[in-house]
């Protein structure tokens, strides 16, 4: 594994977590507060995300939300991680993100996922189906074509203002995805959903395959992972609990539910299929002071080679979530003046 270099960049994916009792609309606001705190900490870029049809996620418009938060910051770089390229035309996707770059230039993303949509219904409601994730690569070459006038899919069809821009694109991908990301030549976003020990193999793979593109020369990886930071290792813990159930309670009963207080989680009757499925959910994330913290992602960092940190924590306490973004930035040398 090529030996990383100290993290120099450390950047946020909110994915506009919904809480039990509270309206969707409040999870989109405090998202855009959040990337207001992570512009004051020097966090270097601030990600959204896209979900369809899910009660715990308000964040369905991963544009739309990008532009309420670039209009809210100055300097740091707004994108998504990411828009889901299979549910949409990319001559749409094109078009929004030149509006997007065109309105902030030099401050947007392109992160793009391969993913449809969570259930049969949703897809139905999409108009896609499983199999449209098999033409990404298709659509992603596609999709770049209407920004340098190279598409050829639609003879004389242009995506305007997006023709001449330049946005720089992204794939989150796990296993056979970051193939794509190598093949496309362009930046690698990855996850350690089946183990740390996949991830590494997918990114050995992605810089042994990489072929360089005009929106990329060489490899860069961006690792993305939960990174609870308090002032003691048990309060830090305590913060991955809500969304360590709210995944458990997807997996064993289909639907991905608002976060519900840590104290409410720990008092439920959990079956065995549940309790097994919610201690699963605690393992593999980054949890405790900010010194182990920063220290156990600069581990990280090395075992991956990553150039960048994605940092994506979620939690029902919306002020320990700050505080935690907080301490991390501070731990690891990124915070800039309180002025």
């Amino acid at each position: 594994m090529t030996s990383a270099t100290p993290v120099t960049r450390l950047s946020v994916l909110d994915r506009s977590r919904t809480r039990q009792g509270e309206e969707p609309a409040r999870a989109l606001r405090e998202t855009v507060a959040l990337a207001r705190e992570a512009e004051r900490l020097g966090y270097h870029r601030f990600w959204v995300s896209e979900h369809h049809g899910v009660p715990g996620v308000a964040g369905s418009a991963p544009t739309v939300l990008a532009a309420a938060v670039a209009a809210a910051t100055t300097r740091i770089r707004v994108g998504t991680g990411g828009v889901m390229l299979p549910n949409h035309q990319p001559m749409v996707v094109a078009e929004q993100f030149g509006v997007l770059a065109a309105l902030f230039p030099g401050r947007i993303d392109m992160g793009l996922g391969r993913s449809v949509g969570f259930t049969d219904g949703v897809r139905r409601a999409l108009g896609r189906e499983k199999e449209a994730a098999d033409d990404f690569g298709a659509q992603l070459a596609e999709l770049l074509g209407y920004f340098d006038g190279s598409q050829r899919v639609h003879r004389g069809v242009h995506a305007r203002p997006a023709e001449g821009l330049h946005v720089p694109a992204f794939v989150l991908a796990t296993g056979a995805g970051a193939d794509l990301a190598a093949d496309a030549g362009l930046p690698l976003v990855i996850a350690a959903p089946r183990g740390e020990g996949r991830m590494l193999e997918a990114i050995d793979r992605y810089r042994t395959r990489f072929r360089p593109s005009a929106q990329a020369a060489e490899p860069y990886v961006v690792v993305s992972g939960t990174v609870a930071v308090a002032e003691s290792a048990e309060r830090a813990r305590e913060l991955l609990v809500p969304e360590a159930w709210s995944g458990a309670y997807s997996r064993t009963h289909g639907e991905f539910p608002p976060l519900a207080p840590a104290a409410r989680i720990r008092a439920l009757a959990m079956s065995e299929r549940e309790r097994s499925a919610y201690e699963q959910s605690l393992k593999g994330h980054i949890a405790g002071t900010p010194e182990q913290a920063a220290a156990e992602l600069a581990a990280l960092v090395e075992r991956t080679g990553a150039d960048e940190f994605l940092v994506t924590t979620s939690t029902y306490d919306r002020t320990a979530l700050l505080d935690s973004y907080r301490l991390l930035a501070e731990a690891v040398g990124q915070a800039i003046s309180q002025a």
